[in-house]
């Protein structure tokens, strides 16, 4: 169930190429799915195209994690949670949830992005301006006041009985 003050984005279609030979959404299309839904997200922070273009600066993925939960097929419409797990002037851990538009979970993402400087030769981790650093901030402190989703933090490994 999601909270009523957590950032969730527009619901999204299932493309047809997106489905498998198995007859459910690629395991490969729910990063993308996150993405798109994180693409909303950062815009609220001022990321985008623009930014880019005025800064010379953007966001790059470090990693991603997902759990696949519960299949989705063709036809079914899905949008995503976003939250702020951590931060700092340069880096922020996320953690989406994938919801079904009939409410259910389908899937969760937890990444860690960078802010990056594309000046210079190559890029280079740099930290954020203030007024997008200050909005990144006052999200990650209303996510804060909420409970935690489950699944933050979680490994993969393959349990054994003692």
């Amino acid at each position: 169930m999601t909270h009523p003050d957590l950032f969730m984005s527009d619901f999204f279609d299932i493309e047809t190429d997106w489905i498998d030979y198995n007859n459910h959404l690629n395991m490969g299309y729910y990063p993308v799915l996150f993405d798109r839904a994180s693409d909303q997200a950062f815009s609220e922070f001022g990321f985008g195209p623009d930014y880019i273009a005025q800064t010379n600066h953007t966001t790059f993925s470090a990693e991603f994690h997902v759990r696949y939960l519960k299949e989705v097929k063709l036809g079914d419409k899905v949008r995503s949670s976003f939250w702020i797990v951590d931060y700092d002037e340069k880096r922020f851990h996320t953690f989406q949830e994938l919801y079904h538009e009939d409410g259910w979970l389908a899937a969760t993402g937890e990444g860690l992005t960078l802010h990056v400087s594309l000046n210079g030769p190559k890029p280079k981790v740099a930290p954020m301006p203030e007024p997008i650093f200050g909005r990144l901030k006052a999200m990650a402190r209303a996510n804060a006041a909420m409970p935690q989703p489950e699944g933050v933090g979680r490994k993969i490994g393959i349990k054994r009985k003692a």
